[in-house]
C-alpha cells in the first residue's frame, strides 16, 4: 500500500497536480489504506498544524510587505539603495540586492520580495542594458535573503515544526544572511563590471533618499526591538509591522489607497491560502511518518552503519538540491525538517546549525527548473519567458552549493548571535 501511495503521488506530481494535492492524496491514502487510521485523526492533526500560534505571523508579515509595496514604503527603500551604490559597477544590480536586503528586514515572503522590489528595479536595469536573463536570475536568487534575514516566514515554519523558540531562529538568520548578501554584490560587480553606469547621486540627493527611506528603515527597529526586548511575541511584532505599513501609506507617503489596501488583503489571502494548504495537507505525511516510525528507523540506520556528521550533510544538501529541484520551499521544509532534525539532534547539534544549512541548499530549487518559482515570478513582473532565463542559473547554483559548504564548515555563523542574545 505504501508503494502505491508513493507511485500516485509521483505520477500527480509528474501531471502538474498543486502540490497540496499531492499530499493529501498519496499520504491520506497511507494512512487509511495502508495504516487502518480514520479521517478524523487525519483532520485533527491537520487542523492542529494550521491553529499553531506561531503561524499568525505568516500572514501578518506578508500583509505587511504588501501593504509597504502598495504604499511607497518599497520604492523609497529601492531609491535610498540607488543612491547609495547606483554608480558602481554594476550598480543597479548592487543595489537590488541591498533592496531585498533592506525589505527582508520587514518583510517574510519571498515572492513578495521579488514582485517589491524587481517591479521597480529590473525595468531601470534593462534600460541600462543590462543581460535580461541576468537581471531574471539574480532576482529570483536575492530574494533567498528572505529566508534568512528576520523577520522570516522560513524561520517560522522551522520553529513551528521544530519548537526553536522563533526568536533564536530569527537570531540564527542574521550573519549567514549578511554572508549571502555579501557573495551576491561580489557577483554583481564581477559580473557587470563593463556596463554603463549613471552618475553619482549628489550628497543632498543621497541624504533626501536617507530621509524618504527612513520609515521603513526604522520598521526593523520595531518588529526586532520588540520581539528582543520581550515586549512582543513573533505574531504581535507581525501585527505591530501592518499597522506600521498602513501608517506609512495613509499618512506618511499618501500613496496607499483604500483600492490598493484591499489588493494587498486579496494578494495576502492568496499566498496565505497557498502556503497553509501545503501545510494542512504535508501534516498528513507527518502522521503516516509518525505511526510508521520512519524518522526512527533513519536515525537508527545513521548510527548504526556508524555514520559521521559530514556524511549526513552531504545527504542533506543532494536530497534538498533534488527535492528543490521538483519541489517548492514550504512542502520541502514539512517533507524533511521532522527528519533531519531528528538526526541532528542524535548527533548532538544545533538545530539552528541545521536552519541555515537547509535554507542554503533547499533555497537553490527557488531556481532551478523545472519547479523554479523564484524564477517564473521575476520573469513574470518583466513578461519574459522564464526559460530563456535558464542558462544564467548554473552561475548562481554554484555560488549557492559554496555559500552552502560555507555554512556547513562554519556553525558559528548561525549559533553565536542566538547564544549571545540568550546570554
Amino acid at each position: 500500500m505504501y508503494s502505491l501511495a508513493i507511485f500516485s503521488s509521483i505520477v500527480l506530481l509528474l501531471m502538474s497536480v498543486p502540490i497540496f494535492l499531492v499530499f493529501g492524496i498519496g499520504s491520506s491514502a497511507a494512512a487509511i489504506l495502508g495504516l487502518g487510521l480514520p479521517w478524523s485523526t487525519l483532520i485533527q492533526v491537520s487542523f492542529g498544524a494550521m491553529t499553531k500560534h506561531i503561524l499568525v505571523a505568516v500572514p501578518l508579515f506578508i500583509f505587511a510587505g504588501m501593504v509597504m509595496l502598495r504604499g511607497g514604503a518599497a520604492k523609497r527603500l529601492v531609491d535610498f539603495a540607488t543612491a547609495l551604490v547606483g554608480h558602481w559597477p554594476g550598480g543597479l544590480g548592487i543595489a537590488m540586492v541591498l533592496a531585498m536586503g533592506f525589505f527582508a528586514a520587514f518583510c517574510g515572503s519571498i515572492l513578495a520580495a521579488i514582485t517589491a522590489v524587481g517591479t521597480i528595479m529590473m525595468p531601470k536595469m534593462l534600460e541600462q542594458g543590462y543581460p535580461k536573463p541576468f537581471v531574471i536570475v539574480l532576482a529570483a536568487s536575492a530574494a533567498l535573503l528572505e529566508a534568512l534575514i528576520p523577520p522570516s516566514n522560513a524561520a517560522i515554519l522551522f520553529s513551528a515544526l521544530t519548537n526553536v523558540p522563533v526568536s533564536q531562529t530569527f537570531a540564527a538568520g542574521v550573519i549567514p544572511g549578511l554572508i549571502l548578501l555579501f557573495l551576491m554584490v561580489v557577483v554583481v560587480l564581477i559580473k557587470c563590471r563593463n556596463i554603463r553606469n549613471p552618475a553619482p547621486a549628489s550628497t543632498s540627493a543621497r541624504w533626501r533618499s536617507f530621509i524618504g527611506a527612513l520609515p521603513g528603515l526604522i520598521t526593523p527597529i520595531i518588529i526586532l526591538g520588540g520581539i528582543y526586548a520581550g515586549l512582543l511575541t513573533p505574531s504581535e511584532a507581525a501585527a505591530v509591522a501592518g499597522v506600521w505599513a498602513i501608517l506609512m501609506g495613509f499618512f506618511i507617503y499618501k500613496e496607499l489607497t483604500v483600492k490598493s489596501l484591499c489588493l494587498a488583503l486579496k494578494e495576502t489571502a492568496t499566498i496565505t491560502a497557498i502556503i497553509f494548504a501545503i501545510i494542512a495537507t504535508a501534516t498528513f505525511l507527518s502522521v503516516v511518518l509518525t505511526y510508521s516510525q520512519i524518522p526512527q528507523q533513519i536515525v537508527n540506520y545513521f548510527t548504526d552503519m556508524g555514520a559521521t556528521f559530514t556524511l549526513f550533510w552531504v545527504a542533506l544538501a543532494i536530497i534538498c538540491l533534488l527535492l528543490g529541484t521538483f519541489v517548492e520551499i514550504v512542502p520541502v521544509f514539512y517533507l524533511t525538517v521532522p527528519i533531519f532534525a531528528a538526526i541532528t539532534l542524535s548527533f548532538g547539534q544545533s538545530l539552528l546549525h541545521l536552519y541555515v544549512v537547509f535554507v542554503a541548499f533547499a533555497g537553490i530549487g527557488m531556481i532551478t527548473p523545472p519547479v523554479c518559482v523564484g524564477i517564473y515570478t521575476s520573469a513574470s513582473v518583466i513578461q519574459e519567458n522564464p526559460a530563456r532565463a535558464f542558462r544564467e542559473v548554473p552561475l548562481f547554483v554554484v555560488i549557492g552549493i559554496l555559500y552552502g559548504i560555507m555554512m556547513i564548515l562554519i556553525p558559528d555563523a548561525s549559533t553565536w548571535l542566538p547564544s549571545l542574545l540568550t546570554n
